[in-house]
């Protein structure tokens, strides 16, 4: 559980730099050069993400709570949802006018809804860790930005691209979620 908490931690703390410190950020960019800096952070995530995954697939699964019957059901229906948001700061979308940060806000859907399928110590970690952090993250970014410009309208056609790129993408995923992650969603 150790290389999973290290993981998630070092996740959230690449992250928070530049909202927490972006002098620093500033710093070192202009001592190395912003592709240099890209590919330190890089770095950083590409260990955040292998102690991630190495440390789930080391941690024996040990039941922390029971999760509710409909949990499930809830949790097909909120990562769908968390899928529209993720992709939605990458497609001009009227859902930017009601979310700030989408994408944060899909990654806190997304933890909570595993949660509410999964009650195993390793899932609280992860999910709940990253649920966390993307709380965090985004409270941290509205203090940094300060006030929110909300976008223009976009065409109705937008949102459609939205949901059929979400759709696809959750599709894709669900199924192959045995084969990644090594068990069905649907069982």
């Amino acid at each position: 559980m150790t290389k999973l908490l290290l993981g998630v931690l070092l996740w959230s703390v690449i992250h928070f730099i530049p909202a927490v410190a972006a002098d620093f950020r500033k710093s070192v960019i202009a001592k190395i050069g912003e592709q240099p800096y890209k590919g330190i952070f890089a770095l950083f995530m590409v260990l955040a993400l292998y102690l991630i995954i190495s440390g789930w697939k080391s941690t024996i699964p040990e039941s922390m709570y029971l999760p509710p019957a409909w949990g499930r059901h809830a949790t097909a229906l909120l990562v769908l949802i968390s899928f529209f948001l993720f992709i939605a700061p990458y497609h001009a979308t009227n859902l930017k006018r009601f979310l700030r940060h989408p994408q944060l806000s899909g990654v806190f859907l997304w933890g909570i809804a595993h949660l509410l399928a999964n009650g195993e110590g390793r899932s609280i970690v992860l999910f709940g860790g990253l649920s966390v952090w993307a709380v965090i993250e985004i409270l941290l970014l509205n203090r940094r930005d300060g006030g929110w410009i909300k976008p223009d309208r976009v065409p109705p056609k937008k949102d459609i691209i939205l949901v059929v790129a979400g759709l696809v993408s959750y599709l894709v995923i669900a199924f192959a979620h045995e084969w990644l992650f090594g068990f069905s969603p649907f069982a």
